[in-house]
C-alpha cells in the first residue's frame, strides 16, 4: 500500500421520506463534483460516527434527522486518498433539506437509486438500499411514529 494514502473517515445519510430516499447531487469546485451522494461528511477526532451525521446534516442540509441503522461500511481508494464511508438509514425529524453545497437532491424510491451516476464509495450501500422497501407515513398509520427522545 502507498504509504502516502491517507484514511479519510466520513459519513454518509440515506435520509427516508415516505418510502423515498434523498440523494444528492455534489456540487462543482468539489471533488467528484457531479456524482451523486448520501450527504455526510468527514467524522472529527472528537465525534462518533452518529455525532459526526448529525452535524453534517445541519450544516450541510440546514434539517435535523434521526439516525437509525447502519448499512455499511464501504471503501474506495481515489487519488487524493482512501475514503471509507459508514452509511445509515435516517429518518427527517425537522425542517426540509435545503441546497447549501450540493447542486441538485431528488427523492427516490429505493430502486430507481442505481440509475444515477453515484460516488464509488457510495455505490455498495446504494445495492443494498435499492432492495429495502419503507413504510409510507399515513396519518392512520400510528405503527411507525417517529421517536421523540
Amino acid at each position: 500500500m502507498d504509504s502516502h494514502a491517507k484514511i479519510i473517515n466520513v459519513v454518509g445519510a440515506a435520509i427516508v421520506r415516505d418510502g423515498a430516499v434523498l440523494c444528492a447531487q455534489r456540487g462543482p469546485g468539489k471533488s467528484l463534483a457531479g456524482y451523486w451522494e448520501f450527504p455526510g461528511g468527514k467524522i472529527e477526532p472528537y465525534e462518533t460516527s452518529r455525532q459526526a451525521l448529525h452535524r453534517e446534516i445541519e450544516e450541510e442540509l440546514l434539517c435535523e434527522i434521526e439516525v437509525a441503522d447502519e448499512v455499511c461500511t464501504s471503501e474506495y481508494a481515489y487519488d487524493f486518498g482512501t475514503v471509507r464511508l459508514i452509511t445509515f438509514i435516517c429518518h427527517l425529524i425537522d425542517g426540509m433539506p435545503r441546497l447549501t453545497e450540493h447542486t441538485d437532491i431528488r427523492w427516490l424510491d429505493p430502486s430507481a437509486m442505481p440509475q444515477l451516476n453515484w460516488a464509488p464509495v457510495d455505490r455498495t450501500a446504494v445495492g443494498i438500499i435499492a432492495g429495502m422497501r419503507f413504510l409510507t407515513q399515513t396519518t392512520s398509520d400510528t405503527s411507525e411514529e417517529p421517536s421523540r427522545s
